[in-house]
């Protein structure tokens, strides 16, 4: 199997991402000043992937207009490269909120005694994370056995190649299985210093265009999601200021609004800030993201999601069993 090298050329692209890695350390180990008791301020987190949820709430700048209405004063933190720093930075005490990405690494951190609740669930449709490949002798699952892949410990990565390889019939123990942050992961791609990896959009969409690379499985391919997501915070802090959660993810739902029904405008506001090339264009705005938000009332969506759950513990995505109900504290 082939091992990943931290000495690898890069794309532009992906240097763009290291960049970001970087940016999320230095918050990581630097804390924010300390806000004075009379300021009323949220510290949100937000991704380097330019569709992410919040870094298009940033971007656009109506989040913050519409806290700053209710008194509300919004500082960014970041830009992280995934889920799992944001919410290091909110056990850290230098951010109030995660960046709303994927559950499961607030799930893990939970169950790792990290003192957090998850303020709203959310998921979207369609589903873009797909396993890629740039050897074209990879055309399957089962291709990739004894191969080395890359992807996110306890994220979207690790829970679509363990759903791959249990729809293929083939377990997790017969593919290697290479944890890195999205950064890495690309740099390792297009190195060859693995064979394939795990990813989303926008990501995956360059991957093809600058590598030649090409889907093995898609999220898509799978019967039912596995992978939703949610804004993770620190149970006191929600506690102590239910309406600025409530303020905070009343916003949020109005951001997965207005991208739910403006595509072209969404595209542009992704291409502004991530400046791929022309013939993406058409692509990105086909995607036509749909967010669908969840009230602790949703019994039906509850069930669906523990469901979910449990298959990442019974398949050791997560290491342990949690009750999606338990750790949801929605002002």
């Amino acid at each position: 199997m082939k091992k990943a090298s931290p000495t690898i050329a890069s794309p532009a692209w992906v240097l763009i991402l290291v960049a970001a890695v970087s940016a999320a350390l230095a918050v990581l180990l630097d804390p924010l000043p300390v806000v004075q008791a009379e300021d009323t301020v949220v510290r949100l987190t937000y991704s380097m992937a330019p569709n992410a949820f919040t870094t298009v709430a940033k971007e656009r700048g109506e989040l913050a207009k519409e806290l700053a209405a209710k008194g509300i004063k919004v500082e960014w933190v970041g830009p992280f490269p995934n889920h799992a720093p944001t919410i290091q930075a909110v056990v850290g005490e230098t951010a109030d909120f995660s960046f709303g990405g994927t559950t499961t690494v607030g799930f893990a951190a939970i169950l790792a005694g990290s003192p957090l609740v998850f303020t709203q669930y959310y998921d979207y449709s369609p589903r873009t994370s797909a396993i890629l490949a740039i050897d074209p002798a990879i055309k399957t699952v089962k291709d990739l056995v004894g191969k080395s892949v890359a992807n996110n410990r306890s994220g979207i990565g690790e829970t679509l190649l363990t759903a791959a390889l249990e729809a293929n019939g083939l377990d997790r123990s017969q593919v290697e299985y290479v944890y890195m942050n999205p950064p890495e992961g690309a740099m390792a791609l297009a190195s060859g210093a693995v064979d394939a990896w795990v990813m989303w959009s926008p990501e995956v969409d360059l991957a093809r265009e600058t590598n030649k690379a090409h889907d093995v499985f898609s999220e898509r391919d799978l019967p039912y999601p596995l992978d939703y997501s949610g804004w993770v915070a620190r149970r006191e802090y929600v506690e102590k200021n239910p309406e600025i959660v409530k303020a905070v993810n009343e916003a949020f739902r109005h951001v997965g609004e207005w991208i739910s029904t403006h595509p072209e405008e969404h595209e542009k506001l992704l291409k502004s800030v991530w400046k791929y090339d022309d013939s993406l264009t058409p692509y990105f705005i086909s995607i036509a993201n749909k967010y669908t938000f969840h009230d602790p009332s949703d019994k039906e969506f509850l069930d669906r999601f523990q469901a979910s759950v449990d298959w990442l513990t019974k398949n050791k995505v997560l290491p342990g069993s949690i009750d999606v109900r338990a750790v949801l504290l929605q002002p």
